[in-house]
């Protein structure tokens, strides 16, 4: 949706014009999974699929909330009133933003916001992150509080841990801020360092597929969070600050120490390989061997498989498929448990892999997903 089209939807909405009009891209992430809330290495880039929002401030203390993709009307709240478990609802992670900004000693006295979003709900793309920065971006203007993107990232995650209740990392907030376009972003999730890693597939006659599965997840559920509790486990037996911190040459010797803990055992082995594979991508990618990160796609999801437990068949059968088919390289990406496959393949076997995926879910039955490319995006930015 252009930024007109959402204009105008705020101004039939509201009866007048938004001061503006931003938007704050969803997120692949090419490699590093669930490596983020323990301190570790990510790689991921924005795609072209947004969130909208147009936006005027308020100094009354109302917040005003309005989905085009959600049915009913206005919502109308007090950012006084703003609490942690307060609101179950989408509206949950706009108010959450407002609510931590304040919560960080920000003077943001109300809104009027109407958004509208293409990046696809529970696919494991970041819709959520991207919903949170969009509304964080416009206040920070408005309101000149003259925060950086890593900032407004890092209240955004703290929106969705304390007030939505999920406990997600830093990564898809801080992609959706600071990827810039034709780059993947190697983040440093302990200090938040940044590297933009130029990932130009086009120019070298490569593609990027997402495959939705049309599997919905939720990072508020239960099993994204014992996985992380199982994480933070493992580092207390090991004695460290966080699984970053036990070096991939160390790993037997590590998993040795935690004896029958088997799961810890897992997850362990998860994250310190997950960690060495983003480290062997950047090098490849700089060292302009792009196909040969396709086979460390495809450790990564036997890891994510096997050790993190967090596919699922149709996942499978995606990367399966599209490899028994000619694709370099392919996996998971994103919280698992359902939601998308990346798949990285020459531009002539496209259609082909396209096909024979679509094929595969009719024949086992399962709902037919959508396929797309992705295209490395421009991080989160005022519109007009």
């Amino acid at each position: 949706m252009g930024a007109q089209q959402v204009r105008d939807g705020f101004a039939g909405l509201y009866g007048t014009a938004p001061e503006g009009v931003w938007a704050a891209p969803g997120r692949v992430n090419l490699i590093g999974e669930h490596t983020d809330y323990n301190d570790g290495f990510v790689m991921p880039f924005a795609l072209p699929h947004t969130a909208v929002a147009a936006v005027s401030r308020r100094t009354d203390g109302v917040l005003r909330l309005h989905s085009a993709d959600v049915e009913g009307g206005v919502v109308e709240l007090r950012v006084e009133e703003l609490a942690p478990g307060s609101d179950r609802n989408w509206t949950a992670y706009p108010s959450g933003v407002v609510w931590a900004l304040r919560e960080a000693g920000h003077a943001v006295t109300g809104a009027d916001i109407h958004l509208t979003s293409t990046v696809p709900s529970g696919a494991g793309l970041s819709s959520s992150a991207a919903l949170e920065i969009v509304v964080a971006l416009a206040l920070n203007d408005l309101f000149s509080l003259g925060l950086r993107g890593w900032q407004l990232a890092r209240l955004c995650q703290r929106a969705e841990n304390v007030y939505v209740g999920a406990p997600v990392g830093i990564m898809d907030q801080t992609a959706s801020a600071c990827c810039e376009a034709g780059h993947a972003l190697f983040l440093d999730t302990r200090d938040l360092s940044q590297r933009q890693i130029p990932f130009d597939l086009a120019a070298e006659g490569m593609r990027l597929l997402v495959v939705d599965t049309q599997v919905k997840h939720s990072h508020s559920e239960g099993e994204y969070g014992k996985r992380r509790a199982g994480c933070e486990k493992g580092a207390d037996l090991l004695g460290v600050d966080a699984l970053r911190d036990v070096p991939y040459a160390d790993l037997d010797e590590a998993l040795a120490r935690l004896g029958d803990e088997e799961e810890v055992r897992r997850l362990v082995r998860h994250i310190v390989t997950e960690n060495e594979r983003v480290e062997r991508v950047v090098s490849l990618l700089e060292s302009g061997e792009t196909r040969a990160i396709g086979p460390v796609l495809v450790e990564g999801h036997a890891s994510l498989r096997d050790d993190f437990r967090i596919s699922c068949p149709e996942l499978d059968l995606v990367v399966d498929t599209a490899l028994a088919h000619g694709a370099l390289g392919a996996r998971m990406t994103g919280g698992g448990f359902g939601g998308s496959a990346i798949v990285l393949a020459e531009e002539p076997d496209v259609d082909a892999i396209t096909k024979a995926v679509t094929e595969a879910f009719a024949t086992s039955g399962f709902t037919t997903p959508r396929v797309f490319e992705a295209v490395p995006s421009a991080g989160a930015h005022r519109l007009d």
